[in-house]
């Protein structure tokens, strides 16, 4: 809970102007309607206006009437917004009928007024699948400069606050990506590294997990974290990472000292990369369940602005607060990328 009031306090501080594509959700609309009465963030809503105003006033949310609401088949800006996409997605043969058509689908829409100006960040996922909801931004928002792939991080509260920094701790990527090579590893520790600066105030201390402990093992797998793990060792001398490492060394100092007595982590890892998509998913839900610890997530990352995915069960106490962290990566992806 404590998280989650200072997201909020934070998003408040920002005014970021974030588009709903899911409109006309139930949910979505509850949300925004909660999103705008605390000043959460300015909210645009995609959806058919008629039923959106009506779903307010029968359940008497008295804050929607603040919202921008968009009707994706009739609006002011539809030749504005197809231009647009004409001229992102010329080279792949996007004329505009076709474009006029692609943007009265809500999340091509988002993306679309993100790109424009608009709006500053997406938050969807209630009715979509994340590949549905990412793929506008991976064709028209595109990555941060110098950034060349998307990845996800989940931030976890711990009950047992000994882990991590007070029991936070984020995990990466557990959403994205199935199978990084080392050079997308690499860059998915970095990008995350900048993640928990920026978003959390944390100081990363990173360990690139798998089933080794420098050298313990032999495997290709293996070698892939080990050298993923060098390559960000080069390129960014500062930031403290260590790999390969087994889970345990990472997190307790008794286990570190026995099995890595010269890790740059000494057991006290505060962010986890995980090799595959399939470990880190698999790691964050045994987390969430067995050990009870609240999970936020995903967070999608590298984006030139923020999109971010919500589950379809999701409730909407999620969707508010996946809206407070959108609004603090929008405001923070218009900052340059500082060094560690």
């Amino acid at each position: 809970m404590e998280f989650e009031k200072i997201v909020q306090k934070l998003a408040k501080q920002y005014k970021q102007r974030i588009v709903l594509p899911e409109g006309t959700e139930p949910r979505t609309i509850r949300a925004a309607d909660i999103i705008i009465k605390e000043k959460i963030a300015e909210i645009v809503l995609i959806g058919n206006p008629d039923f959106i105003k009506d779903f307010a006033q029968k359940e008497n949310l008295q804050h929607i009437q603040f919202a921008t609401i968009i009707d994706p088949l009739n609006h002011d800006k539809i030749e504005e917004y197809a231009r647009l996409v004409v001229e992102i997605r010329k080279n792949k043969g996007v004329d505009i009928d076709t474009a006029r058509e692609l943007i009265k689908k809500p999340l091509y829409l988002a993306a679309t007024i993100i790109k424009a100006g608009d709006a500053d960040g997406e938050v969807a996922g209630a009715e979509n699948t994340t590949g549905n909801v990412l793929r506008p931004g991976f064709q028209l928002i595109k990555t941060l400069p110098g950034v060349s792939l998307v990845s996800s991080v989940f931030v976890i509260i711990l009950k047992d606050k000994e882990f991590g920094d007070d029991g936070m701790m984020i995990f990466a990527d557990c959403a994205v990506n199935p199978d990084p090579n080392e050079d997308e590893l690499a860059e998915i520790a970095v990008t995350t590294a900048r993640t928990a600066k920026k978003l959390l105030g944390m100081t990363p201390r990173i360990a690139m997990l798998s089933f080794s402990t420098h050298g313990s093992a032999q495997h290709k797998m293996i070698d892939k974290v080990a050298h993923a793990t060098k390559i960000v060792q080069q390129n960014y001398p500062n930031l403290l990472i260590d790999g390969e490492m087994q889970l345990d060394a990472a997190i307790m100092p008794e286990v570190c000292a026995k099995k890595a007595p010269n890790a740059k982590i000494q057991g006290n890892a505060n962010v986890l990369i995980f090799p595959t998509l399939e470990a880190g998913n698999i790691a964050y839900k045994l987390v969430q369940r067995f050990a009870h610890a609240d999970v936020y997530g995903p967070i999608m990352q590298g984006l030139a602005a923020p999109i971010n995915d919500l589950s379809r069960g999701c409730s909407v106490n999620d969707i508010v607060n996946v809206v407070a962290i959108t609004a603090i990566q929008a405001s923070q992806s218009k900052k340059s990328i500082d060094e560690f």
